[in-house]
């Protein structure tokens, strides 16, 4: 499945500069060190964090997206750097359970 397929399942885009890209598997996690080392090339990262540095350890990392839960809003400077680094962002009012729940129903 593609991140951009994600948007009629109950996600929205705040950023997708690589739509296209494949989802493989999920990573939950807010500890941005344990998602450096454990979240894999593909994964979906599923979050509430939304600072500066979920960017950097994306683009670390190679998630094919960034998935914002609970209805976190991303800040307008974080945004143009998710763009200016190609990281996809999505948001949903879903808990990261639910939208991890939903994302193995797709995948």
């Amino acid at each position: 499945m593609t991140v951009e397929a994600l948007l009629q399942h109950g996600f929205q885009a705040v950023t997708l500069p690589e739509g296209n890209r494949e989802i493989d598997g999920a990573y939950i996690g807010d500890l941005l060190s344990w998602v450096m080392g454990r979240a894999t090339a593909d994964n979906a990262w599923i979050t509430i964090m939304s600072n500066v540095n979920v960017v950097a350890v994306a683009s670390l990392a190679d998630v094919s997206c960034v998935i914002l839960c609970e209805g976190v809003v991303l800040p307008e400077d974080v945004k143009a750097t998710a763009e200016q680094k190609n990281v996809n962002v999505l948001t949903t009012e879903m808990p990261a359970y639910q939208a991890a729940v939903r994302l193995s129903q797709l995948i």
